[in-house]
């Protein structure tokens, strides 16, 4: 049900009367639709020439993709427009789609080898997984449902993802094949969610300012228990700032010892994951072969419908993705450290466990 100005001006419950978030990263999908050059960047001609050379330049220097750093991939035209859009992504809406990587001529190791280069301008790459992975695929393996196997993780499956943020400052995905159908990516701003709550029911919103039990989902860092407890909101020196994801908060409940959800707790849940999905509120992106989504997690929730894939491997549906600890970032909460392995910014984020190889595979698995 679309987030009316009736309903939102409805008489609200008691609860702590919080101010809204103001500001470009409390925007309505609504509002920008019809209006998505204002949020994305179409790379010119000389542009992808200039991310050509770097790519020849690195690889003639036998360059590995995960040692490649900033200084080594030159963009002397380009760098400083990915400096503004990282600007953008960090201050502004928290998100930007740069599109026109010519994948469909490029090798993997070409494609990978420029996605990684541009992503160095955005920030350092992080473990996506307990594996080590610097460059991600999202990729259907056939190994099932994450619904039914926790140490599953859905980027590996054909499955729904509902909204959820990543563990790290900003993600990015690049699209180098789509389904045959589905797969549409959707976003939403967590503080336009936020404000919604605080207007309708605040006493639900203050719910999700007190910790949940968060499952990690089998990817458990030395010496950290097998879950563990956050807010989905979390204010911190003049920022809001969120964790969230239901698949975790709602499979930690397999643990004995983790606290279990009040109906309150769900209410809270249950609204907040509606509102995410309000047609008015998100924003539907159906991404084409070279497109690149950066996204700012502590902002923004993404989401993925399921796809049917094509039957011939080569024509599956593919995309890099890439977990970024950006300089300039906001400070984090001490909690964020559970779910991060630390605070530090520029170098915080992803997944380290006992004996993570930190890599990057041009290969899903």
């Amino acid at each position: 049900m679309p987030a009316t100005d009736t309903q939102i001006m409805a008489p609200a419950r008691p609860g702590p009367v919080r101010p809204p978030i103001k500001g470009p990263s409390a925007w309505v999908g609504a509002d920008l639709r019809g209006r998505e050059a204002e949020c994305s960047y179409r790379l010119s001609p000389a542009e992808i020439a200039e991310i050509q050379t770097a790519v020849q330049a690195v690889r003639a220097c036998g360059l590995d993709i995960a040692k490649i750093r900033r200084e080594d991939f030159r963009l002397p035209t380009l760098g400083p427009v990915l400096d503004r859009l990282r600007a953008a992504v960090l201050d502004g809406r928290g998100f930007v789609l740069l599109r026109g990587m010519p994948v469909e001529d490029w090798t993997i190791a070409e494609n990978a080898t420029a996605y990684w280069g541009l992503g160095t301008y955005f920030g350092s790459a992080r473990s996506q997984n307990a594996k080590g992975h610097l460059l991600g695929h999202v990729y259907d393996l056939g190994e099932g449902l994450s619904a039914t196997n926790p140490n599953l993780r859905s980027y590996a499956t054909a499955e729904r993802q509902n909204f959820h943020i990543d563990r790290c400052d900003v993600v990015a995905l690049l699209c180098l094949r789509r389904a045959k159908t589905g797969g549409l990516s959707t976003i939403v701003s967590s503080m336009t969610v936020h404000n919604v709550m605080a207007a309708r029911r605040p006493d639900l919103l203050d719910r999700l300012y007190r910790p949940f039990p968060v499952d990690r989902r089998g990817e458990v860092p030395d010496g950290k228990a097998p879950f563990y407890e956050a807010p989905v909101f979390n204010e911190h020196a003049g920022h809001l700032s969120v964790l969230y994801s239901r698949l975790h908060i709602d499979s930690a409940q397999r643990f004995a010892e983790a606290r279990r959800l009040t109906v309150e707790d769900i209410e809270a849940l249950d609204m907040f994951s509606e509102l995410a999905g309000d047609p008015e509120l998100r924003l539907d992106m159906n991404f084409v072969p070279g497109d690149i989504q950066f996204l700012h997690n502590h902002t923004i929730l993404h989401a993925r419908s399921a796809y049917e894939d094509w039957p011939e491997i080569e024509r599956k549906r593919h995309l890099l993705r890439l977990w970024l600890a950006p300089p300039g970032a906001r400070p984090l909460p001490p909690i964020f450290a559970e779910c991060y392995g630390g605070t530090t910014i520029g170098d915080r984020g992803g997944i380290i466990c006992k004996g993570t190889r930190l890599h990057a595979p041009l290969a899903p698995g």
